[in-house]
C-alpha cells in the first residue's frame, strides 16, 4: 500500500465514535482520521483556531493523542491539551468555547483496543455527519498512502511526533463548576460516599466534587492497570465486590464509580445493589421533571410504563448516543423545555437548560456519568430516604445485560438480517431457541428497530444485538424478577450451547 510495508486496517464508526485494536491504530491511521474530521469541520465553517483534546488512562492513549495533535497542528489549528479527564468534561468545555474537540478513549472495552470521539462546535457528531467525515477521510487517506513517506515510517509511525503541550486544567475546572454551582455545598454534609476509583479517568475529579458538596469520601480500588469495567456487563465478581464494599462501609450513603472515560455511571446503593442505567436514568428524569425524554429501544419497559403514567412524551431510538441526541433535538424543536435522554449504560444527556432549586444546569448532549450519580444522591437527601428507597416509585421490572466475546461480526449481522421480520416463520424458529423448557412464554412480537427484540406473553423480553465496534453479541433481558432477568442472560452466555450459540448455529 504505497510506501507502507503492512496492510492498513481502516478505523470504522461504531455506535459512538471510532474504535479499533491498538495494533491497527497506527499514528498514520489516527492522523488520517483526525485530519479528515477537521477538513469536514472546515467545510462547515466551524474551525475556530483551537481544537481541544483529552484522553483516558489506557496505555496507548498518550501515543494516539500525539498523533491527533500532529493532525491538528497540520491543519493550522492550536492544540489545547486538556489532559486526562472525562469525555463529558472535554465536551462541555469545548461547547463553552464554541470549538471542536477530540477525545481519545476506548470507553469500557479492553486495553488492547482504543478509540477516538469527535465533537463539532455544536456537540457530538451524529450519524448524518459520519458519511461526510468518511469522504474527507478517504481523500486524506488516498493522498497520504502515496506521499506520506516524508512524515511516516513504513510501519505507520510518525517520524516527527507532536509533543503534547502543557495541560490546561480549565476544562476540568469548568466541569467541576457545572455541578458545584448548582448543588448546595452542604448537600452531602455528614454523609459517607465510597468512590471505587479503579482506572476511571474521572476517579480523582469525582472525589473532589463530592468533597466540595460536603461528603466524606472513601476512595478505594485505585489501579495502575486499566480495568475494562462495563455498566452493561456487570459480572458476578463485580457484584460481589460491590456487596463487600457495602459491608465494609455500612454507613455509606452510596458507592459510586464510572467506566474508563467516565461517561457511564455506577450507582451502588447502601445495600450493595447496583442500579442499572435505564432505571437510574428514569430516576434522574423524574427528579428533573423532564417534559420530554429519549432512550434506546433496549431500555427496560419500566421507562415506558412510568413516563406514560406521568404523561411525559418518550422517543424510543436505535442504540447509540447519536440517535438519542437526534431525538432530543427533535423534542426541543417541538417546544419541550426540559429535555433529557439516557442509555441503558446509564450515560445521561440534557438537551436543554434545567432549573434545579433555582440554579441553572447547563445542557450537555453527550453521555455523562457524574450528573446521574449526583441527582440520585440529591434525591435521597432531599427526600430523606435511603438511596435504595428512591427507586421504589417505579414499576417492578428487572433487567440484565451481558455479552459473548469472539462472536463473528458477519454471523451477528446475518442473524439480525434473518430474524428482523416479524412473521410466524421467524417467531417459530426463535421459539425453538427461546423455548418453554427454558421458561419463556409464547413469542408474540419482534421489534427490529435495532437488533432483534423479542416480546413473550409471560411479560418477558429478550433482546439480541451485535456490538457496534467489536466481535461481540449482546443480550438484554427484562422480567418480573432480578433472578429471572439474570437467568435469561446466563442462558444466553453459557458455553458452548447457550441461546446465543444456538442462534449462531441457525445461520451457519
Amino acid at each position: 500500500m504505497g510506501f507502507l510495508n503492512y496492510q492498513p486496517v481502516e478505523l470504522t464508526f461504531g455506535t459512538s465514535g471510532l474504535r479499533g485494536l491498538v495494533a491497527d491504530m497506527t499514528d498514520l491511521e489516527c492522523y488520517i482520521n483526525t485530519l479528515g474530521f477537521l477538513k469536514y469541520v472546515e467545510s462547515l465553517g466551524q474551525l475556530s483556531g483551537k481544537v481541544y483534546i483529552a484522553g483516558d488512562l489506557r496505555s496507548s492513549t498518550p501515543r494516539i493523542l500525539a498523533a491527533v495533535a500532529h493532525a491538528i497542528s497540520d491543519m493550522g489549528q492550536e492544540v489545547v491539551n486538556c489532559g486526562f479527564i472525562p469525555t463529558p468534561a472535554l465536551a462541555y468545555y469545548a461547547q463553552l468555547q464554541t470549538s471542536p474537540c477530540v477525545m481519545v478513549t476506548g470507553s469500557h472495552i479492553p486495553d488492547d483496543r482504543n478509540g477516538i470521539k469527535f465533537y463539532r462546535v455544536d456537540g457530538e457528531i451524529l450519524k448524518e455527519d459520519e458519511l461526510s467525515i468518511k469522504q474527507h477521510v478517504g481523500q486524506v487517506r488516498e493522498r497520504l498512502y502515496v506521499d506520506g513517506a516524508a512524515s511516516f515510517s513504513p510501519e505507520g509511525a510518525s517520524l516527527s511526533p507532536a509533543a503534547l503541550t502543557e495541560v490546561d486544567d480549565a476544562a476540568a475546572r469548568a466541569y467541576i463548576a457545572r455541578f458545584t454551582d448548582v448543588f448546595a455545598s452542604d448537600l452531602l454534609r455528614d454523609q459517607l460516599v465510597v468512590v471505587y476509583q479503579h482506572s476511571a479517568v474521572g476517579r480523582d475529579l469525582y472525589v473532589e466534587v463530592l468533597e466540595a458538596l460536603g461528603a466524606t469520601v472513601e476512595a478505594v480500588g485505585w489501579s495502575e492497570k486499566f480495568i475494562p469495567i462495563d455498566t452493561e456487563n456487570v459480572t458476578l465478581e463485580d457484584q460481589k465486590y460491590f456487596e463487600q464494599l457495602a459491608q465494609q462501609f455500612p454507613n455509606a450513603l452510596a458507592i459510586v464509580s464510572s467506566d474508563g472515560d467516565s461517561d457511564r455511571p455506577f450507582l451502588i446503593d447502601e445495600t450493595g445493589y447496583f442500579h442499572r442505567g435505564d432505571e437510574l436514568g428514569l430516576l434522574v428524569a423524574t427528579a428533573l421533571h423532564a417534559d420530554a425524554a429519549a432512550v434506546p429501544i433496549s431500555s427496560s419497559d419500566a421507562v415506558e410504563q412510568h413516563l406514560a403514567a406521568e404523561n411525559v412524551p418518550l422517543a424510543l431510538t436505535r442504540i447509540g448516543s447519536p440517535y438519542v441526541i437526534a431525538a432530543m433535538k427533535e423534542a426541543t424543536q417541538a417546544g419541550a423545555r426540559r429535555v433529557v435522554g439516557w442509555e441503558v449504560n446509564g450515560g445521561f444527556m440534557t438537551g436543554s437548560s434545567i432549573d434545579i432549586d433555582g440554579k441553572t444546569l447547563q445542557p450537555l448532549a453527550t453521555r455523562d456519568a457524574l450528573l446521574p450519580i449526583l441527582v440520585a444522591l440529591w434525591r435521597s437527601r432531599v427526600s430523606g430516604v435511603k438511596v435504595s428507597e428512591c427507586f421504589a416509585q417505579f414499576p417492578k421490572r428487572f433487567t440484565q445485560a451481558g455479552l459473548i466475546d469472539n462472536f463473528a461480526v458477519e454471523v451477528s449481522q446475518k442473524l439480525i438480517e434473518q430474524f428482523s421480520d416479524d412473521n410466524e416463520e421467524n417467531r417459530s424458529a426463535l421459539m425453538g431457541v427461546f423455548s418453554q423448557e427454558l421458561g419463556f412464554g409464547k413469542l408474540v412480537r419482534i421489534n427490529s428497530l435495532d437488533g432483534v427484540r423479542m416480546y413473550f406473553d409471560n411479560d418477558e423480553i429478550a433482546h439480541i444485538r451485535p456490538s457496534g465496534n467489536a466481535p461481540q453479541l449482546r443480550i438484554y433481558s427484562v422480567s418480573k424478577s432480578q433472578e429471572r432477568a439474570d437467568e435469561i442472560v446466563r442462558q444466553g452466555l453459557v458455553e458452548p450451547e447457550g441461546t446465543l450459540r444456538c442462534l449462531e448455529q441457525l445461520v451457519l
